[in-house]
């Protein structure tokens, strides 16, 4: 079952962020209630050593993605590659069912979800059983109080380095500044990631075949310069 707000709560304190947005229509609420019990992981029990058999099908490895707003990439990386088996995290109750309703209609069976706080499910996952990692665009509470909100902290950048495997990927991009050098300086000084880039181009420019996000998109349009850090595992 999915971690509730208050189970959120109780263990990590306060949550940041937004829960939900406009109300939902008839069709998402029901999408909620009845396919998202099949697609949520449950916390309640011990993870398997093998996260390939959270699926339904054969994958040969497991990716996750930490809040995936609007599930764009989620979406195209699971149709791109159905032999992949990828986990979604999403505590906005619209994005989680926005993905639902996809899922439903593309009758995709290579992804499961978690709706709530995403260190309960990255404290959850087993050591060194993750392919990649993305964080794409998260919530960068661009004030100065509210840096310490900030998703990337060195408590969780050393749980991110313990759940992926050797030679596994890590992404974040973000299109301000502050936070790719804070996220970049707790990054780099895990002993367990190593940073990829060799030129500035590798920041700069999207990873090959990465179709953005609609909040990139609309970042762009208002002419932001996002960065694009890539970590392998040692």
């Amino acid at each position: 079952m999915a971690t509730t707000d208050n189970q959120s709560r109780t263990r990590h304190g306060a949550f940041f962020g937004r829960r939900k947005g406009h109300k939902l229509r008839p069709r998402q609420a029901d999408l909620i209630a009845r396919l998202l019990p099949k697609l949520a992981l449950d916390l309640t029990q011990s993870p398997p050593k093998d996260l390939r058999t959270l699926f339904p099908v054969a994958v040969a490895e497991v990716r996750l993605e930490i809040g995936f707003g609007g599930a764009e990439h989620l979406l195209h990386e699971a149709k791109s590659h159905p032999d992949i088996g990828f986990l979604g995290c999403e505590p906005y109750q619209n994005g989680m069912a926005r993905a639902l309703a996809a899922i439903d209609d593309e009758r995709l069976n290579n992804i499961r979800l978690h709706y709530g706080d995403a260190l309960d499910l990255i404290e959850w996952l087993p050591d060194a059983r993750l392919a990649r990692i993305d964080i794409l665009y998260p919530d960068p509470w661009p004030k100065r109080r509210h840096w310490k909100r900030r998703f990337v902290s060195d408590q969780r950048v050393a749980i991110l380095g313990r759940i992926l495997r050797p030679g596994g990927e890590l992404r974040f991009a973000t299109d301000v500044a502050s936070y790719a050098e804070w996220a970049l300086l707790r990054f780099v000084r895990s002993p367990l990631l190593i940073w990829t880039a060799e030129r500035a181009d590798d920041w700069r420019k999207p990873w090959s075949g990465f179709p953005g996000t609609r909040y990139e998109a609309k970042a762009l349009a208002e002419g932001a310069r996002p960065t694009y850090l890539l970590f392998r595992r040692a």
